[in-house]
């Protein structure tokens, strides 16, 4: 049972206003169905959709932000609970200890980051929590068809394209996450890779 989801997203709108429905779809239903929401402690764009629907829907927003960005018209001023790290490595550190599972939404370099981050460490086996794309409006289309070009040149393996889900509804995909077994929980696949080589 997933008590809590991490959101990667952007801190702006984008352009698409299909982005921001999704976001407040997703905060939405992770109150309606009593799963608090941990995230990076904005209050802009996507970030802050997502917070300000969970708040609306009676649900909690942990937002998790560095010393340093936690100022006016930054961070959200009205969360559940506010935890104030001093640098990035704490707080993604810290947003994986507190979350049973993990969501991408659209976003730029920050999102990558955040999710590249998990992806790896999911693919070595230092973590088997769900991960998801929130594929709004194929965002994540040219990103999926970059790692299938990697698995097709041998950079990674064809059983780690199943170490995340992806779905462009919320709700689908929140209920994937929900029954997500991962296919290489103890990364045993890739250290028999890098004894052969």
């Amino acid at each position: 049972m997933l008590k809590s989801i991490c959101i990667f997203c952007g801190s702006s709108p984008g352009v698409n206003g299909a982005y921001v429905q999704a976001a407040a779809e997703l905060g939405r239903l992770l109150a309606e169905n009593d799963i608090e929401l941990i995230y990076g402690g904005g209050m802009t764009g996507l970030m802050g959709a997502a917070a300000n629907a969970v708040l609306a829907s009676g649900g909690r927003a942990i937002g998790i932000i560095p010393d340093s960005m936690n100022i006016p018209r930054v961070v959200h001023e009205h969360l559940s609970e506010l935890v104030v790290v001093d640098n990035m490595h704490e707080r993604k550190a810290l947003m994986h200890q507190r979350s049973d599972a993990f969501i991408a939404l659209p976003g730029g370099m920050g999102t990558w980051d955040e999710l590249f981050e998990t992806l790896t460490w999911s693919q070595l086996g230092y973590q088997t929590k769900p991960v998801g794309l929130l594929n709004v409006a194929g965002y994540y289309n040219p990103l999926l068809t970059l790692i299938d070009h990697a698995i097709a040149q041998g950079f990674i393996q064809k059983q780690h394209r199943h170490i995340f889900l992806v779905d462009q509804e919320v709700p689908a995909l929140l209920k994937a996450l929900t029954t997500f077994e991962h296919p290489d929980p103890s990364g045993a696949k890739w250290t028999q890779l890098e004894k052969e080589q």
